[in-house]
């Protein structure tokens, strides 16, 4: 049986950028983790027993980035599920969209990971190393492009 983990996409809206081009004000949140080959993630983990995938995805943001559920619009109309395998055995990996209600909130980290960092849609990319981390970013920043 495949692993299941689930997370969350977390972005924000720079107040700042000029309101002609609102999608390059978008950045979104990627993790380190400080453990393994130190990857940038969006914040996920494991379900936990009795547990649904989005009451999943809401603890581990909190648990690895800090953020309360309240801090955090859930976006509708976008889920997205990524199966790949890890260490020989497969893994699902489900997805849903959440922007932040205050761009300033704090991070607070957990001990899984060492750094984060608020990222443009390019720049995201270059940090998430696997491809379908980089579809997923570009799938989504269309997905918000096309709300507007």
């Amino acid at each position: 049986m495949a692993v299941r983990a689930c997370g969350l996409i977390i972005y924000r809206r720079l107040h700042s950028a000029p309101s002609s081009k609102v999608t390059g004000s978008i950045e979104y949140l990627l993790l380190q983790t400080s453990y393994g080959t130190h990857h940038w993630t969006p914040p996920k983990g494991h379900v936990d027993p009795g547990e649904d995938d989005l009451q999943t995805a809401f603890r581990e943001t909190q648990e690895e980035a800090g953020l309360q559920a309240s801090q955090l619009t859930l976006i509708e109309g976008y889920k997205k599920e990524l199966h790949y395998p890890v260490r020989g055995k497969p893994k699902t990996v489900i997805y849903w969209l959440a922007e932040m209600k205050d761009c300033n909130t704090e991070i607070k980290l957990s001990e899984e990971h060492q750094a984060f960092q608020w990222l443009k849609l390019e720049d995201a990319c270059k940090f998430a190393e696997y491809e379908d981390m980089q579809a997923t970013l570009k799938e989504v920043h269309q997905f918000l492009c096309s709300k507007e």
